[in-house]
C-alpha cells in the first residue's frame, strides 16, 4: 500500500532530491497544485495568473517513512517564515504549502507546524499555510528528476540562497 502527500517549497527542481533519496519513497513527480487552470504549462504557472503553485507529489510506502517524517524533511528544505516566495523564487508559484490529502494528515502538519512554531528556532512567525490538495498536474518531462539531468543547473539553484539557508538554520 502507498500513501501521497504534496509539498510546496519554492522551484520544485530543488524539492525533489531531499525527498527522491529517502527509503521507503516509490516516485516524487514536479508539478503543478492549486490553482484554476486545468492542465497548465510551465509558461502559464511562471506567468503568475493561474493560481498554482509549484509543487511535489510524492509517492511513499508508510510501513517504511511516515508522513510525519516526510513534513519534518520538507520543513528542513524551506523557508517556513517566508510567504512571498522561497530564496530567489518570488511569487505566489514559490509559496510554502503542506497539501493535505486526509484530515490525518492534516492534524500531523499542523501539529508539526505548531511544534516548530513554538521551538523558538525562528525570529518571525511560520507562515507555511495547510491546504487541502487540489488537482495535481505533473509538469513537462525536462521538469522531472531535474537535479540528476542537469546536475551543474541545479546546484546554481540551489545556491540561490537555499543551501545557506539550510546549512544555518537545519544543519
Amino acid at each position: 500500500m502507498t500513501e501521497t502527500a504534496i509539498f510546496a517549497g519554492g522551484c520544485f527542481w530543488c524539492m525533489v532530491k531531499p525527498f527522491d533519496q529517502q527509503p521507503g519513497i516509490k516516485s516524487v513527480i514536479s508539478g503543478y497544485t492549486g490553482g484554476t487552470v486545468a492542465n497548465p504549462t510551465y509558461e502559464q504557472v511562471a506567468s503568475h495568473t493561474t493560481g498554482h503553485t509549484e509543487a511535489v507529489k510524492i509517492t511513499f510506502d508508510p510501513d517504511v517513512i511516515s508522513y510525519a517524517d516526510l513534513v519534518e524533511i520538507y520543513w528542513r528544505q524551506t523557508d517556513p517564515t517566508d510567504a512571498s516566495g522561497q530564496f530567489q523564487d518570488r511569487g505566489d508559484s514559490y509559496r510554502p504549502v503542506i497539501f493535505v490529502n486526509s484530515e490525518a494528515q492534516r492534524r500531523t502538519a499542523t501539529a508539526s507546524r505548531d511544534a516548530l512554531a513554538a521551538s523558538g528556532k525562528f525570529a518571525e512567525p511560520i507562515v507555511t499555510t495547510i491546504e487541502d490538495a487540489k488537482p495535481f498536474y505533473p509538469a513537462e518531462a525536462e521538469h522531472q528528476d531535474f537535479y540528476r539531468r542537469n546536475p551543474f543547473r541545479y546546484q546554481i539553484e540551489e545556491m540561490g540562497g537555499r543551501e545557506a539557508f539550510i546549512k544555518q538554520h537545519w544543519q
